[in-house]
């Protein structure tokens, strides 16, 4: 059978990848170039070698994409049930302590980390109905007026929905720390601050899937000219990005402290080698299948009475 002719998902080799990819942190910073970009952690013998590869992963993402469809209209389905009646419902992501359930995941990445396409083929293969994707650039004028997590707080997804956040509150202690936008005693008491809030989050009924996508800088530096020399892709091209990209060093230490200061095992940070975009792709759609897993959804049961129901609509509708 090609590639491009599966029809079941293949699991990861060695257990999920979820393992493969938790970050090895014990509090303090995490070795992030002990993780190879160009790495393909748990990716099965049934991927075949070379270019075929990328074709078996994007086909995989498909399927798991419509896995994750239906995961997400279950979901959305129970929460909306819950809004409406004392309707039983099966457990996951505080629905059986009577919290309406909701997803979040959190994507953090250097400049062309691949955010966006992560969003595309993965994201994209759910309902936007169902989504609630958020971006997160430099806060406005009313945002500063609040602390660091107001804005957050207002982005997050409804009950019911799945989240995405391209970029996060983690920019206030990884730009606001590189660039010195407020001082180290600030940045540094966000750590705690941030794992209280996705605590809360937590014991609300919001699963985290937080993922770094991690990219080398010779990959950075290919992709940068790529939106230079395509006049299709200035647009995503700012001057600012040479900037950054000179302080990949202090960026990368910044995410090495964050990733381990906030590493927690209600909001687990993963890192996914992200050079390959096939195998970042394969990898999100796998920590996002998983995390559904555990959420042990269902349809949730009908708040009325079935028969009684067909039978008014056999009769023509109304009282019978």
């Amino acid at each position: 059978m090609r590639a491009d002719e599966e029809t079941e998902i293949v699991v990861p080799a060695g257990g999920p990848v979820r393992q493969w990819l938790r970050v090895a942190s014990d509090g303090g910073p995490v070795d992030l170039g002990a993780v190879d970009p160009r790495s393909t952690p748990g990716l099965p013998a049934a991927a075949g070698d070379g270019k075929e590869r990328k074709v078996w992963a994007r086909r995989q993402v498909e399927l798991i994409g419509a896995g994750l469809g239906r995961q997400q209209e279950m979901l959305f389905a129970t929460a909306a049930a819950g809004a409406h009646a004392s309707t039983p419902t099966r457990g996951g992501a505080g629905l059986g302590r009577g919290r309406p359930g909701r997803l979040l995941l959190v994507l953090q990445a250097m400049d062309c980390g691949g955010k966006d396409g992560t969003v595309k083929r993965v994201a994209g293969a759910m309902n936007p109905l169902g989504l609630h994707i958020r971006s997160f650039g430099p806060p406005t004028r009313q945002e500063l007026r609040h602390d660091f997590l107001w804005r957050i707080r207002r982005a997050l997804p409804p009950p019911g929905y799945v989240g995405v956040f391209n970029r996060s509150h983690y920019e206030d202690v990884l730009v606001a720390r590189v660039d010195a936008l407020v001082p180290e005693r600030t940045w540094r008491s966000r750590y705690d601050q941030i794992n209280a809030f996705e605590r809360e989050l937590v014991d609300g009924g919001v699963t985290v899937v937080k993922v770094m996508l991690h990219i080398s800088p010779d990959e950075q530096a290919r992709r940068l000219a790529q939106r230079l020399t395509d006049p299709t892709k200035h647009w995503k091209y700012q001057p600012s990005d040479l900037d950054s990209r000179a302080r990949w060093d202090d960026y990368q230490a910044a995410y090495a402290e964050a990733l381990g200061r906030c590493d927690t095992d209600a909001a687990p940070w993963f890192v996914v080698p992200a050079d390959r975009k096939w195998y970042r792709d394969w990898a999100v759609a796998h920590l996002l299948r998983e995390a559904f897993e555990g959420l042990d959804l269902g349809y949730p049961a009908a708040g009325f009475d079935v028969e009684r129901e067909l039978q008014r609509l056999s009769s023509g509708g109304g009282d019978s």
